[in-house]
């Protein structure tokens, strides 16, 4: 019996598309462009980029109790919608 080694390298991107975000923190890409507070960066080419350090921190900030404004903007959100 012979063995083989593999070597994978995996890189995680640090800036991501709305797709690649959503799926980052665990929404449904609707979900995330109405809840999430952190902005796009507009790169080279004319694209739309979330930084996963700025998804991070978002992410902290909600955990840590923070998530009040948030809150408050889904709030108005959902009464303008309905």
């Amino acid at each position: 019996m012979s063995s083989t080694m593999l070597n994978i390298h995996v890189v995680q991107p640090r800036m991501m598309s709305v797709r690649e975000a959503a799926a980052y923190v665990g929404l449904p890409i609707g979900r995330f462009s109405n809840a999430c507070s952190v902005p796009a960066i507009l790169m080279p080419g004319n694209l739309d980029r979330y930084d996963v350090r700025d998804l991070d921190a978002w992410l902290d900030r909600i955990k840590g109790g923070e998530s009040q404004v948030d809150d408050a903007i889904l709030s108005l959100l959902d009464q303008k919608a309905g």
